[in-house]
């Protein structure tokens, strides 16, 4: 669960320099989820090159990170004449939703446990390594962690979910069990196994380290409208990586002093007060480009989104997989 957030700069409240490999494109999908949430229409591409400008990514490199996340499946293309305008996949509204909520909401409260886990424990041939592979990473997508090569477990009641992976790619040699501890043992050495609650601890101290001295500009002055989009772009970049990497373990088994609570006020607290001017920065960059699609550019606040009706469960869609993969891909940086 290692890996690196973008550091702290050395002067006070600045915005750390963005990094050029997965970066803009981090950058690119957290700027659409934050002002062009929902919106079906297109953007000239121009435009969000203009908007990467603003992080000091290239254009060459804007450029391809729009061809990268196109090809993932989370952005489609159009063309009208020379212009190649870039968009959100059509998908229904419950499922955009959804996904906005479980990232605004993470961390909002910690679960209570009940003293159950849900072990999963499989046997797949050799000759199905590819089998074999996709169990593990939906086992991970379900925050399940490995005690052993085999052995998976997750404090959290996910006998249904595992169940119904397992189905779906055809794992006969598995059980699914809901049980307890009975050996009398310390869990930390389990917990630091499957889970790695220490490089999750420092992943959440690095976080709070870059994004504090922000907080604490903020609190004296206000920033323009160019500096407040770098400001929130950056750090709702970083805060969308944790519902990919924290299992979100009961309090009971968290140790003490688990920095989550003070990471999330920090990120509540920049990404809600930021969110007018950073709006004005982002229409007045496609506001050069297409006037109309300027006045569609909407921001919103983690208490906006956590208060919109939780959708009804949906069938899982071409943008679940495509987003899963996209979690995986933050498992493999970690």
């Amino acid at each position: 669960m290692g890996g690196h957030l973008v550091a702290a700069s050395p002067e006070p409240g600045s915005l750390p320099r963005a990094r050029q490999g997965a970066e803009p494109q981090r950058l690119l999908t957290t700027l659409l989820g934050d002002y062009w949430f929902w919106r079906q229409e297109h953007i000239p591409s121009a435009a969000l090159v203009r908007l990467l400008e603003e992080f000091g990514i290239t254009p060459a490199g804007a450029r391809a990170a729009l061809r990268r996340v196109t090809s993932r499946g989370l952005l489609t293309s159009s063309r009208n004449g020379r212009t190649t305008a870039y968009g959100l996949p059509p998908r229904a509204h419950d499922v955009i939703v959804a996904h906005m909520r479980r990232l605004l909401t993470f961390g909002a409260a910690t679960p209570l446990w009940d003293g159950r886990w849900t072990v999963v424990t499989f046997s797949v041939p050799e000759d199905q390594r590819d089998v074999r592979r996709l169990l593990r990473d939906g086992l991970r997508l379900l925050h399940f962690g490995m005690v052993f090569d085999a052995v998976w477990v997750s404090p959290h009641d996910r006998a249904e979910d595992a169940v119904a992976l397992l189905g779906r790619l055809g794992v006969r040699g598995a059980a699914v069990f809901r049980a307890r501890e009975v050996a009398g043992g310390d869990l930390e050495p389990v917990l630091e196994r499957a889970f790695d609650v220490g490089a999750l601890r420092e992943r959440y101290a690095r976080f709070i380290e870059a994004h504090r001295p922000v907080a604490e500009r903020l609190a004296g002055s206000s920033p323009a409208p160019a500096e407040a989009l770098r400001l929130r772009t950056a750090i709702m970049t970083d805060w969308r990586m944790f519902p990919a990497l924290d299992p979100d373990l009961p309090a009971e088994l968290l140790p003490a002093g688990w920095p989550r609570d003070e990471a999330r006020r920090l990120c509540v607290r920049i990404y809600d007060s930021l969110g007018k001017p950073a709006e004005e920065r982002f229409r007045e960059i496609l506001a050069g480009f297409d006037p109309a699609l300027a006045g569609l550019a909407a921001h919103h606040t983690f208490a906006q989104v956590s208060a919109l009706e939780s959708p009804a469960a949906h069938r899982r869609t071409t943008f679940d997989e495509t987003t899963d993969r996209a979690r995986l891909d933050l498992l493999a940086d970690g």
